[in-house]
């Protein structure tokens, strides 16, 4: 398992927390699968950004981002040098520390219930 340090977020996780998730899962799922609720209005397929994260530890052990997710990337809010989509980045055996921005744009918005 691996170390996943989720920072402060104002709505999904207002405290952080420390997650652990198995290699060869997305950063998403390991969020989505330790109850945070990040968006991911494309259902993971990288066809939008609302699941961007900055990666502030650990950017390195991940895998590059490939053309399609770049390109998305250039779309999403607060963009840094360090950011993924976490549909896309792979949790390896590396800790990370990540961040979830304050703001997503997410052009249709739904409601799941």
């Amino acid at each position: 398992m691996t170390q996943i340090i989720v920072l402060p977020h104002p709505e999904l996780c207002p405290d952080g927390t420390v997650i652990e998730a198995s290699a060869g899962i997305s950063v998403c799922d390991a969020l989505l699968e330790n109850d945070i609720e990040i968006e991911h209005a494309c259902e993971k397929s990288c066809a939008c950004t609302t699941c961007h994260v900055v990666v502030r530890e650990g950017f390195a052990s991940l895998q590059s981002a490939e053309e399609i997710e770049e390109d998305m990337l250039d779309k999403a809010w607060g963009l840094e040098p360090n950011s993924r989509l976490s549909c896309q980045a792979i949790v390896g055996s590396t800790p990370l520390v990540i961040e979830i921005p304050k703001y997503t744009i997410n052009m249709v918005k739904e409601v799941k219930r």
